[in-house]
């Protein structure tokens, strides 16, 4: 998922080294089923793992078959109370749960930071956005429409937009609680209700949001959520009483879900992964140009999917743009994610980290030069020495086939190309199997609308990088998926559209 446009809210003063006083419910039972916590009934558990120190902490378990039904069933009773309302009164209420998320964003971006390992300030402007998009759709809500159609004789014809019924979310690990708003807000907005499955990963703050949205009004059963893993998510595609499922997460994991889903022809929306490019032209403000690259390598620990990985520099100006990037990546503060100065968390996991340094090892035998970082870092704190920690990553001397280049690594990985020509530029932004995002850096109007023209990507930005309003859609081209998540154009995914002819005069007709 994108990071949040907000980027210089104030912190609190005081900064805590660990949760304090945090109750002990919102990490147990974390099945959501009817506006309840409750058990699962299958006896497979799974561990929740705090990336910035490595310590469990909690377990949950593994929903199966009987979970699955008894959550959809609550879905379905959801659906029956909640499209019945008026698009005013659904928006009413979800204008309130907007406002509930803003009082709670300190504490649910405290619960996310030891979820998912990002630092409190990125977490606050992830959960501020959420309650935007909330908002946004609260507002559609009131003006859902169809359209009318004046025909000869007086006849007329109407359409009707309407909800499709109980809808699936399946969500990733790096924006947890985003992803969960991004799916639930225009899904409710239609008069839907949804059954939600965040990654095992990162499980928590998606029972918190059904919680807040009950507390808005919301009645029980339209938003719940499922736990669980791959075989659970499977049988929530598959559940015939499922109308459409939404996921992000991995190209390989998408295509699984839209052959699932394909059995009971219902639509899927995909948001999978990237590996975008990130244009900067000898004409650019150099000085912004890092900056936006920054934005797009090191938020979220580099495990954004619409991260600008692949640096395009023009020749002209690409040793003062790396002598600016490497300056500025080396001073970054990596560590606790609970406090005020950190730049830096912990990515997701021990598998993942080294995951990540296994690509920045395989650039330099491939011939590339790392200029800084790319290494397992320990913090000095020794309550953290167990953590998911990779210093920030700068690779210079990149080709276009290498590994690092080619395949996302989802990490604080920064990969520097040099181009010469536009056209040049472009053939070699485009040639990946991925179409997500795109960013080009010049101060030529021109060519900046022209680049952008010609780049195989859905969400792209000229002169800054990974903002996004929820005003505006998002969504990929070619494997990066389809469909398009914000914006008013994603109510088309979430609701189905009736047509209505009335005649106004005799029928005609030859029999």
């Amino acid at each position: 998922m994108l990071p949040s446009c907000r980027f210089g809210f104030i912190m609190r003063e005081r900064a805590r080294l660990f949760v304090r006083g945090m109750s002990r419910v919102l990490l147990e039972k974390l099945n959501y089923v009817g506006g309840s916590r409750v058990d699962v009934m299958s006896s497979e558990k799974f561990h929740v793992v705090e990336p910035a120190t490595g310590n469990i902490m909690t377990t949950a378990g593994v929903s199966g078959a009987e979970d699955v039904e008894n959550v959809v069933k609550s879905g379905v009773k959801g659906f029956q109370k909640w499209s019945r309302l008026s698009g005013p009164e659904r928006g009413i209420v979800m204008h309130k749960a907007a406002s509930l998320i803003q009082q709670r964003v300190d504490e649910i971006a405290e619960l996310e930071s030891r979820d998912c390992g990002k630092p409190m300030w990125e977490n606050k402007g992830d959960i501020l956005f959420a309650a935007d998009t909330v908002g946004f759709y609260a507002g559609l809500a009131a003006n859902l429409h169809g359209e009318h159609f004046q025909l000869a004789g007086g006849s007329f014809a109407y359409t009707r937009r309407e909800p499709l019924g109980v809808c699936a979310g399946i969500g990733a690990w790096n924006y947890p609680f985003q992803t969960a708003c991004w799916k639930m807000a225009p899904a409710l907005a239609c008069g839907n209700s949804m059954v939600y499955k965040p990654s095992p990963l990162a499980p928590l703050s998606s029972v918190v949001l059904g919680e807040i949205l009950l507390e808005a009004g919301v009645p029980p059963g339209v938003f719940n959520v499922v736990q669980g893993n791959a075989d659970t998510g499977k049988m929530l595609a598959s559940h015939p009483s499922i109308a459409k499922v939404s996921f992000t997460g991995s190209v390989a994991t998408g295509k699984k879900v839209m052959e699932v889903a394909s059995g009971g022809v219902k639509p899927v929306t995909l948001e999978l992964g990237g590996k975008s490019p990130l244009i900067v032209f000898e004409d650019a403000d150099l000085s912004n140009a890092v900056s936006g690259a920054l934005l797009g390598n090191y938020m979220a620990q580099g495990e954004c999917c619409t991260n600008g990985t692949r640096v395009f520099v023009q020749k002209q100006v690409k040793k003062l743009f790396v002598e600016q990037a490497v300056e500025r990546v080396k001073h970054l503060r990596v560590g606790n994610p609970l406090l005020n100065d950190t730049q830096l968390g912990a990515v997701i996991s021990l598998q993942h980290r080294d995951k990540v340094v296994s690509y920045v090892d395989s650039a330099r035998k491939e011939g590339a030069v790392v200029l800084c970082g790319g290494e397992i870092f320990t913090p000095p704190d020794s309550r953290l020495s167990g953590g998911f920690y990779v210093s920030p990553c700068v690779i210079d001397e990149c080709t276009d086939n290498m590994k690092a280049v080619r395949e996302e690594i989802f990490g604080p990985v920064m990969c520097i190309l040099e181009f010469e020509t536009e056209e040049e530029v472009i053939s070699r932004a485009n040639d990946t199997e991925f179409g997500l995002a795109a960013g080009v850096f010049t101060n030529n109007l021109q060519r900046a609308h022209r680049v952008i023209a010609g780049l195989q990507a859905g969400m792209c930005w000229v002169n800054n990088y990974n903002v996004q309003p929820p005003q505006i859609p998002f969504g990929g081209y070619k494997q990066s998926g389809f469909g398009r998540e914000n914006g008013e154009v994603a109510l088309s995914y979430y609701s189905q559209l009736k047509t209505v002819y009335v005649e106004m005069g005799d029928v005609d007709s030859p029999y």
